[in-house]
């Protein structure tokens, strides 16, 4: 593949998993009751937007992530008093549509300089019509629209439609729906690797049972055919893959007795293990073997599970890293190390090894998207916890506070992973 189709794949696996994350918070907050007003891909210029009830479904220009934008989130009015706006009516004379900008054309528009309004609490506006002297007072229905000073028409939203008044279990919920989707994905993608291949890669516990002999080596020699399992060696008996690999390994250039078990029976064949030399200096000994594939429903089902958790112990240990210092910042890196991973998976080892790298970022992004910092998901889900203690919500002040902080540690951690980046690919 070229590098245009390594970078089209980059993109799409990363905004399929991003899609995925988002999708979770989506569907938790309309569960909720919580007014969103935008579902996005991406971050930067708008590509193309469509709008579908009360949300704009959008597709933006730098793929590097995305957000569900929920009413209620640091939101200021475009409406001032004093201001000069144009208002819609409808046959119950409520207000279905606010202009600020004057450049949008409503039917049977109304112009008036607003004196006093509240589009949270009771739902009114209070206005002096042109060319009239008295205040008249309108009645804001709860799905008008406001068309700010940029010209995007967004839906009001009234107290019982914004996230600060949800329960906090539905906070809770919404904040951890992205991860737990991103766990989801990679658990059926690790699945799906499984029922592809055939069945699950054997582990150090599974049992010693041969798939395949390797050409020209000790195993061949031996006679051991595919499907033999082995249960004992130099008379020892050895259940799992580990015990019959320490045992082989013990034993370079030395014969050794392994009893197999076949459908005709068990037989003892010699074999004397070929002397290599391990990645780390040490001297072991091989025979050349390639262990089966467990093929079971229940195992192919687990490896889902069992793999995404091998992940997630894998980014546990390195995150713990970063702390004890076996981990150095220098060795994080951000979009432009998956895009070389993803290159280099892309042109090695094709659509398997894709589905594979794609589960594992998955599994990557739920986690990250958990560490509790303030600005990620964790972070919001520690306020969570704090305001389920204390029986009410952090202040506005505060909560805006601790979410700058977070938000100034990852735009620095964003510039180190960015620095790490261009060393690394230059």
């Amino acid at each position: 593949m070229t590098i245009v189709q390594s970078i089209l794949m980059f993109i799409i696996v990363f905004g399929v998993l991003v899609f995925i994350h988002e999708l979770g918070h989506y569907l938790f907050a309309k569960r909720a009751g919580i007014l969103v007003r935008e579902f996005a891909i991406g971050f930067g210029p708008k590509l193309m937007s469509i709008r579908k009830g009360e949300t704009a479904y959008t597709l933006r220009m730098l793929p590097l992530g995305g957000y569900v934008m929920m009413a209620g989130y640091e939101e200021d009015d475009d409406i001032r008093s004093g201001m000069f706006v144009s208002v819609e009516l409808n046959p119950q004379n409520e207000i279905t549509h606010i202009d600020t900008t004057q450049e949008v054309q409503l039917n049977n528009a109304l112009p008036l300089e607003v004196q006093d309004f509240d589009l949270v609490d009771e739902l009114y506006l209070v206005g002096r019509v042109q060319g009239q002297e008295e205040l008249e007072r309108f009645k804001v229905a709860e799905t008008a629209l406001v068309t700010q000073e940029n010209g995007v028409a967004v839906q009001i939203a009234p107290w019982n439609r914004r996230f600060n008044h949800a329960k906090v279990g539905d906070k809770m919920l919404t904040n951890f729906a992205g991860p737990l989707n991103n766990f989801i994905l990679a658990i059926i993608l690790f699945m799906a690797l499984a029922f592809i291949q055939g069945g699950t890669p054997p582990t150090f516990n599974s049992s010693p049972i041969i798939g395949d002999i390797l050409p020209n080596s000790p195993a061949q020699t031996a006679q051991i055919q595919p499907g033999d399992k082995i249960v004992a060696i130099d008379g020892e008996a050895v259940d799992t893959i580990e015990a019959v690999s320490d045992t082989i390994s013990k034993h370079p250039n030395e014969p050794i007795m392994l009893d197999v078990q076949r459908d005709v029976g068990r037989q003892t064949l010699e074999v004397t293990p070929e002397q290599v030399e391990a990645p780390n200096g040490e001297t072991i000994g091989q025979i050349g073997i390639v262990y089966a594939r467990e093929n079971g429903f229940l195992a192919k089902v687990s490896f889902g599970f069992t793999q995404t958790w091998d992940v997630i112990k894998q980014l546990v240990g390195a995150f713990a890293g970063l702390f004890t210092g076996r981990l150095g910042v220098d060795q994080l890196g951000g979009p432009v190390a998956v895009f070389q991973v993803t290159d280099s998976v892309v042109q090695t080892s094709g659509f398997i090894g894709l589905l594979s790298l794609a589960a594992g970022l998955s599994a990557n992004l739920g986690f990250v998207n958990l560490i509790p910092i303030p600005g990620l998901d964790g972070g919001k889900l520690l306020l969570n916890i704090v305001e389920l203690l204390r029986g009410k919500p952090i202040s506005e002040e505060k909560e805006m506070m601790i979410t700058m902080v977070g938000a100034l540690f990852l735009i620095g951690l964003m510039i180190v992973v960015t620095w790490n980046d261009i060393q690394n690919f230059f």
